[in-house]
């Protein structure tokens, strides 16, 4: 309830407060101007850091998206040196991707530059708000991959 005794619509505040998230997210990450990957190669290489080498459509399956998409995109990471194609070790005729030595390092760098980012914006939080951010933004992807029948492997 509100002060004024109304019922609060926690759902629409939820939606706006996740469609402004987004939207600040992409503002600030367009004026990074030292952010070395795009947003499709950051969360390429973030999947496969934390996965065995996968196929293309291993990643498309992963992301939910059509495999033309993860192609353009594993594509690009290809060019740039940022990724690496490699023999199936299984056997299997599919070619997998891997990350390079360059890929990782680039990565690190943007994610230290986004977590200090983030850090600079809590920094004067109480611990425990930050950590109950953490946990309940996990909850919530964690519901939205068990609904699309995804799941994202965490540390």
């Amino acid at each position: 309830m509100n002060g004024d005794g109304t019922r609060v619509d926690v759902g629409r505040g939820l939606e706006r407060e996740i469609a402004l998230l987004a939207r600040h997210t992409a503002l600030v990450n367009k004026s990074l101007s030292a952010q070395e990957l795009d947003r499709s190669a950051y969360l390429l290489l973030s999947r496969l850091e934390i996965s065995d080498p996968m196929t293309l459509k291993e990643l498309a399956d992963a992301f939910g998206l059509d495999i033309s998409t993860v192609n353009r995109q594993t594509a690009a990471l290809l060019r740039h040196g940022l990724a690496e194609k490699i023999p199936d070790p299984d056997g299997g005729a599919a070619r997998r991707l891997r990350p390079t030595t360059a890929g990782l390092a680039a990565l690190g760098r943007d994610r230290t530059r986004n977590i200090d980012g983030i850090n600079a914006l809590v920094g004067d939080w109480d611990e425990r708000d930050r950590r109950d951010l953490v946990a309940l933004l996990r909850r919530l992807n964690e519901g939205i991959e068990r609904r699309q029948g995804l799941h994202w492997p965490r540390d």
